[in-house]
């Protein structure tokens, strides 16, 4: 049994943190919610008991906690997760605040769960496009050692939060953009997060350097382009892959049936391939659309579909904290 903290216990990822505790019977002895002073006094119900969220401060952590998760932004993570780590207390941050320190473990528990072993009191969970990708490049690193990846991604509209979701649905009936910079409905914005001054977004830069740090490969040459959908739940990545050594599509179909996480979703010619609509609320992460890429030697794609508020955020959270249950 633990004892748990979540902070940002009322938005859409800590409510989904609860969520999937219950469903994987996670052993949780005391239970404390955290989230702004806004939401301080909300009741939430888990596993049939009612706890009161309380506004996060400073003194917070003065209590027993064995584990604190967090998802409240960045901001918040600087500036509060030290002080739990100082009372002892591991951090599991959702945010990309800790990501790409050296010293904190960046861990999807199918991929590199050996991480767990090095943290030093933070441990960071990756962005929710890394996290679906890097899942079938995995077994691909292993056995064929990557070369090029090239990302394109198709991202719901949660990935935003709540004000994506109010974007979208609004935007159905008359144009509306409040979160986005143009209307989400019935467009396509291929900008996700601030531009920086290479052109790229900060999203595409996270895909790109937390992908080489998770499957311990900096040599893996990587671009990304990251783009906004108008589907409320569960982000798409096409990915084109260039692969060191030679292989045969049916040793990529076996290595992805065998690796854990993995749902094969792959018969094209009866319609059978990942949508975001098939992987809402699920915790796998769909791979189908595969075929070789006869434009270059070694060349494959893949095409990847998961819930990115489950796995791609509060599953893949629960997973690590699981795996230090364990420990």
């Amino acid at each position: 049994m633990a004892n748990i903290g979540i902070v940002g216990a009322t938005g859409m990822v800590g409510r989904n943190f609860l969520k999937v505790m219950e469903e994987r019977d996670f052993p949780v002895d005391k239970l404390y919610l955290f989230a702004s002073s806004k939401s301080e006094g909300t009741v939430i119900n888990f596993k049939n008991d009612e706890y009161i969220v309380e506004e996060l401060k400073e003194d917070s952590f003065d209590r027993p906690m064995d584990m604190v998760l967090f998802s409240a932004g960045g901001n918040i993570s600087k500036k509060y997760a030290p002080i739990a780590k100082e009372k002892g207390i591991v951090v599991i941050d959702n945010s990309s605040a800790w990501r790409m320190e050296d010293w904190v473990p960046l861990i999807v528990p199918e991929v590199n769960p050996e991480e767990i072993n090095n943290h030093k009191g933070i441990i960071a969970n990756p962005n929710c496009s890394t996290i679906q990708s890097v899942i079938p490049l995995k077994p691909l690193d292993n056995k064929y050692r990557l070369k090029r990846v090239v990302f394109s991604t198709y991202q719901s509209v949660s990935g935003s939060g709540v004000g994506g979701l109010k974007d979208l649905e609004k935007g159905l009936s008359q144009p509306f953009n409040e979160k986005y910079p143009h209307p989400i409905a019935f467009n396509v914005i291929p900008h996700i997060d601030d531009f920086l001054e290479n052109g790229y977004t900060k999203e595409e830069i996270k895909m790109i350097e937390e992908t080489k740090k998770i499957l311990n490969n900096k040599d893996i040459k990587i671009t990304a382009t990251t783009v906004r959908v108008p589907v409320k739940y569960g982000h798409a990545v096409s990915a084109n892959i260039e692969l060191e050594n030679n292989f045969e599509l049916k040793d990529i179909y076996q290595l992805f049936n065998n690796f854990p996480g993995i749902e094969v979703l792959d018969d094209p010619w009866n319609n059978v391939y990942p949508m975001p609509i098939l992987a809402e609320g699920k915790d796998k992460v769909y791979v189908g659309r595969i075929r070789r890429d006869f434009s270059l030697e070694n060349g494959l794609n893949i095409w990847i579909v998961a819930d990115n508020i489950r796995k791609g955020a509060a599953t893949n959270t629960i997973q690590i904290a699981e795996l230090l249950l364990k420990k």
